[in-house]
C-alpha cells in the first residue's frame, strides 16, 4: 500500500531526496537548504533576487533558480527546472516571505495586496504546482512557513496576520486532500527569528521587552526552524500531515 508505514532512518537522512527551498537567498529559507545539504538532499534554492545563483554556488549539491513566486507561469518553469535537473521533487518548502507593519486603519491597498500575493498566492501556486508533480510520484512532503502570527494577534501586523492564518488554512486543506495520495503538508510557525533581518528589527530595548514576554526568554535560532523542517522533510514524519508547528518558546500557550 501507499501509505503502508516501513520505518524511517533514524539519522534523518534525506539521501537521494530533492527538496526546493524559496526565500532561499537568506535567512530561514537558507538555514534549511543547508541543512538538507548537510544530510544528503539535492537542493534548488529558490529567490526572487539574482543574487541566489551566487549564493547556491556556495553548496555542495545545489543549483540556483531565480523565481517569481506569485506569477504561475514562473513558478511551473521553475518546477520543471528542478524536474530537468534532478529528474524529481520529493520535498518542496515555501519559505518565502514579506511583512508590512502599518495600523489597520493606515494599512495601504498596496501593501495588503503585497503581503497576499507573496506569503499567500505565492505559497499556494508552488503547493499546486510542486503538489502535482508529488502525486504522480505518489509521495512528497510540503512545509509551508507559516508564523506564531498566524494564531496570535500581534499588534501592526494585520495583514501579515491575516495572510500566515491562511497559509495553516491552506496547509489543512492541502493535507486533507492529498495524504490520501502520499503528499503530507504541514507549516511552521516559528517567532521571531534571529535572521540578520530580525537582529537589526529586534535589537535594544524593544527586542528586550519582547523576550520577556515569552517563556522561554529569547528568540529562535535559524537552526532550530530548521530542525523542524529536516524532521517534517524526513520519514519519521510520515504520520504527521495538516499539522501546523508552533516554534515560539511559548509565546502563543498564555
Amino acid at each position: 500500500m501507499m501509505n503502508e508505514f516501513s520505518g524511517y532512518n533514524t539519522n534523518f537522512s534525506l539521501d537521494g531526496k530533492v527538496a526546493l527551498v524559496t526565500g532561499g537567498a537568506a535567512g530561514i529559507g537558507l538555514a534549511i537548504a543547508q541543512l538538507y545539504v548537510e544530510k544528503g538532499a539535492k537542493v534548488a534554492l529558490v529567490d526572487k533576487s539574482d543574487k541566489v545563483m551566487d549564493i547556491a554556488k556556495e553548496l555542495k549539491n545545489t543549483i540556483g533558480i531565480q523565481c517569481d513566486i506569485t506569477n504561475a507561469a514562473s513558478v511551473s518553469k521553475m518546477v520543471q527546472q528542478v524536474i530537468q535537473h534532478y529528474g524529481a521533487l520529493d520535498i518542496a518548502v515555501n519559505s518565502a516571505g514579506v511583512v508590512a507593519l502599518a495600523p489597520a486603519e493606515n494599512l495601504t491597498e498596496s501593501d495588503w495586496d503585497l503581503t497576499m500575493n507573496v506569503n499567500l498566492k505565492g505559497t499556494f501556486l508552488v503547493c499546486q504546482a510542486a503538489g502535482n508533480v508529488m502525486i504522480k510520484q505518489g509521495k512528497g512532503k510540503i512545509i509551508n512557513m507559516a508564523s506564531q502570527a498566524g494564531v496570535i494577534a500581534l499588534d501592526q501586523h494585520a495583514a501579515y496576520c491575516a495572510s500566515k492564518a491562511a497559509i495553516i488554512g491552506l496547509t489543512q486543506v492541502l493535507a486533507l486532500e492529498w495524504s490520501p495520495k502520499g503528499v503530507q503538508t504541514n507549516a511552521i510557525s516559528p517567532t521571531i527569528v534571529m535572521t540578520d533581518l530580525g537582529k537589526k528589527a529586534w535589537e535594544g530595548p524593544k527586542g528586550d521587552a519582547m523576550k520577556e514576554q515569552i517563556p522561554a526568554r529569547r528568540f529562535a535560532e535559524p537552526s532550530e526552524i530548521a530542525a523542524c523542517a529536516l524532521f517534517l522533510a524526513s520519514e519519521a514524519s510520515d504520520m504527521i500531515t495538516g499539522h501546523n508547528l508552533v516554534i515560539d518558546g511559548g509565546y502563543s500557550i498564555q
